[in-house]
């Protein structure tokens, strides 16, 4: 799969499932925040899949962030999250 579009200047895009912990803390963090996201479940976007691998060596891994620039983290720290967004 190639890699997902890119998500909006100021704004991530979250590949998650439904049963995760740390996926469920971060919306809420990234919420207080005022952090714009675009959440994509991994468990009903199969091709999604594809790049959450890709990105964690095999590893089907979450929270995945994919951030503007193109580049992405795992489980990031809110404190991450906004330092990279801000540069």
């Amino acid at each position: 799969m190639s890699t997902p579009k890119a998500p909006a200047p100021g704004s991530v895009t979250m590949f998650s499932t439904s049963w995760c912990g740390y996926c469920n803390r971060l919306k809420a963090q990234m919420g207080r925040e005022g952090i714009p996201f675009t959440e994509v479940n991994i468990e009903e976007e199969p091709e999604a899949v594809a790049f959450v691998m890709d990105v964690n060596n095999g590893n089907q891994t979450v929270p995945t962030l994919l951030f503007p620039d193109g580049s992405a983290a795992t489980n990031p720290s809110i404190n991450e999250v906004k330092k990279r967004l801000a540069s």
